[in-house]
């Protein structure tokens, strides 16, 4: 495979973006008045505004051109037909089967999303009778708590739909996530719960994940010593690709839900792995979340490079990577429901797209994932919003808001919309102020504005599959190949091996760190 930075329309890009950095934003803006308009677009209930991006109809055109002359049509085609474009595992990556419904079961794709529509009956069968107390625990109580524990992608994503869409006055379980290895996750999650009336919720494709494990077995100890060990079946679930591992650790069958090995854990989201999210919003949510997902899956798929909003964004992302020098992106968004949203994206672009070598194996030549990170956009105009603002590196960034919020709070959501639109405008243009030079803001901050009618799941699920369609696009231009993460896994390697020498005896070849923290232990 050619690396991209040998394509001559990489070479184009180059040079058009040596031609076009010095200008300033407030000059694109003067002499091209009509991109506020012209750099917008529309689809799946989202609505995007990136005309404050250092970028040009030229740049645009020569970025298409780019995407074009990596097959990006032909690697989308692949990617929802069920072809293996996971190429280290020999799998495909088929989450847009998860939520395409029933399907052509004659196509691999179709299969797929039968099998998933069967998978998630169970799962919806299964969070309603929680919610509703028809399922309950070993001493015939509804369950009033849930714990769901997980990791990555059976934490972040679950956890952002539930911060995102529960309504806090409905009745139903309350749903708290675990991740963490350290005990006191666990613990904090554990306390002030009735054992009687908690159900645990153990998210793991492999069932063999150290941290997830490790937390299971803690809270099967808690259940087994306060109910006795006969109640585990009764107050666990599973949801993972290793029935017979979930068996074994004491979940009955019926409780475990299978998740499909094209099931990547960053994008498992939609399948079992979000049975903690359909029990705190209801199966009739998630279901529209589903929707709003397939929506932007038909959008991109359907739509021309020009008109299609996860390659747009995509492409902005590759121009302020490779050709303005950015190495971070912040996902700021304006709702405090969002504010669990940059954690999932940071897992789904990093884990995806932080690669060094190319499917092939080889170098690929360029700068791929940014550094994601970012926060509630209020919250952060008073933390680093001043670096944003009048610092020294380049930082393209995503500011989310939405149109309408829940009646009562008109006059407050103004103010944030405002504050949305003005710190846009102050990243992209800056201030006028030369007198002062403290007081100089130089703007120049290239971002977008994503603005959807009211967070509802349909919103939610299109924006989720907007970030992941990117990665995808993204990937595609680079060459890598983003449903991978050996780094993740030489890591999980490595603790084992690591634990069994802080439990060992000492040896001549420990080092001063591990002499210092072997025998680790808790106080008295």
């Amino acid at each position: 495979m050619t690396p991209v930075t040998e394509r001559e329309s990489w070479r184009a890009l180059g040079a058009h973006a040596a031609s076009v950095a010095p200008r300033h934003l407030r000059e694109w803006f003067a002499v091209d008045p009509g991109r506020t308009r012209r750099y917008t677009l529309e689809a799946a209930g989202l609505f995007i505004d990136w005309s404050r991006h250092r970028i040009d109809d030229r740049a645009l055109e020569l970025l298409i051109a780019l995407s074009a002359d990596r097959d990006l049509p032909a690697w989308t085609e692949r990617l929802f037909s069920g072809h293996p474009v996971n190429g280290t595992e020999q799998r495909a990556a088929l989450h847009v089967a998860l939520r395409a419904g029933a399907g052509d079961p004659g196509t691999a794709a179709g299969a797929a999303a039968a099998r998933a529509t069967r998978i998630l009956d169970g799962v919806r069968e299964f969070a309603s009778g929680v919610r509703e107390g028809r399922i309950g625990g070993s001493r015939g109580m509804a369950f009033t708590d849930v714990v769901n524990i997980g990791i990555g992608g059976s934490d972040l994503g679950p956890g952002m739909v539930i911060t995102a869409l529960q309504d806090r006055d409905e009745p139903g379980p309350r749903v708290r996530m675990v991740s963490n290895l350290d005990p006191v996750d666990l613990r904090d999650a554990l306390r002030g719960l009735d054992p009687a009336r908690t159900l645990v919720v153990v998210g793991s494709k492999s069932f063999t994940t150290l941290e997830t494990l490790a937390n299971a077995r803690l809270a099967r100890d808690w259940i087994g010593a306060r109910l006795g060990p006969q109640a585990i079946a009764r107050h666990f679930a599973a949801a993972t690709g290793n029935a017979a591992a979930a068996r074994e650790f004491g979940i009955a069958p019926e409780r475990i839900f299978d998740v499909p090995e094209w099931a990547g854990g960053r994008y498992s989201l939609w399948s079992a792995i979000g049975l903690p999210a359909m029990i705190a919003i209801g199966p009739e949510r998630f279901d529209r979340l589903l929707a709003g997902a397939h929506a932007m899956d038909r959008h991109f798929l359907e739509s021309p490079a020009h008109r299609n909003l996860p390659v747009i964004v995509a492409l902005l992302g590759i121009w302020c990577t490779n050709f303005l020098g950015a190495t971070s992106h912040a996902v700021l968004p304006y709702d405090q429901r969002l504010r669990d949203l940059p954690a999932h994206l940071q897992q789904l672009e990093m884990e995806s797209n932080g690669k060094s070598v190319d499917r092939d194996g080889q170098p690929v030549g360029c700068s791929t994932a940014p550094v994601v990170w970012g926060s509630a956009g209020t919250d952060g105009q008073h933390a680093y919003f001043q670096l944003l603002h009048q610092g020294t590196v380049l930082v393209p960034s995503d500011l989310i808001v939405m149109r309408e919020t829940p009646p009562g709070d008109e006059s407050a959501h103004r103010l944030l919309v405002a504050n949305c639109l003005a710190q846009a405008q102050v990243l992209a243009l800056g201030s006028d102020d030369d007198a002062q030079a403290h007081r100089r803001c130089l703007g120049n901050q290239p971002c977008s504005v994503i603005v959807g009618d009211r967070l509802d799941p349909e919103t939610l699920g299109a924006l989720v599959a907007l970030y992941e369609h990117k990665v995808f696009v993204q990937a595609v231009v680079w060459g890598i190949n983003p449903f991978d993460q050996w780094g993740v896994e030489l890591g999980k390697t490595l603790a084992r091996s690591m634990a069994d020498r802080l439990g060992g005896p000492a040896s001549g070849d420990d080092s001063p760190l591990l002499e210092r923290l072997r025998g680790t232990r808790t106080p008295r």
